[in-house]
């Protein structure tokens, strides 16, 4: 599962909500690297944070541990006040007997988003980051 977490083609197919698109700009996945991504709703809309049909934010990889752990420090490009602010978002990976755990902490949401808005989002993020984790695993080898 790490490996859909510091892969851009990954993050672009599983970090978008339903009903947007997802283009990475920049993608340096190393501790300190840096990463630009934008989100542009499909449908008409005006409540993008960046633009009236676009969410694009920035950030850099703050610890990255193989197999195990993803930091990464988030900001929202905005003009909007209370969108802004720096954000954590931490992906802690765990060995389980059926895959692999994963506990995913974002902190530091800014005032301006709403706390059931970002629940939904991670969701539908995290559902579509299993199902390709699981697209992506080796077959074992026939016995």
């Amino acid at each position: 599962m790490y490996g859909v977490l510091v892969d851009a083609h990954s993050v672009q197919q599983w970090m978008v909500p339903d009903g947007m698109t997802s283009e990475v700009h920049v993608f340096d996945p190393r501790e300190g690297g840096e990463f630009r991504i934008s989100l542009t709703y499909d449908l008409p809309t005006t409540v993008g944070k960046t633009s009236a049909q676009t969410d694009s934010f920035h950030g850099r990889f703050v610890e990255l541990v193989p197999d195990s752990k993803v930091v990464q420090m988030v900001e929202f490009e905005t003009d909007d006040p209370a969108m802004m602010g720096e954000m954590t978002i931490s992906y802690v990976l765990a060995d389980a007997t059926d895959g692999t755990d994963l506990v995913g902490v974002h902190e530091g949401l800014p005032p301006g988003v709403s706390p059931a808005d970002n629940e939904l989002g991670w969701r539908i993020s995290i559902d579509k980051l299993a199902r390709l984790a699981e697209r992506c695993q080796p077959t074992p080898p026939a016995s």
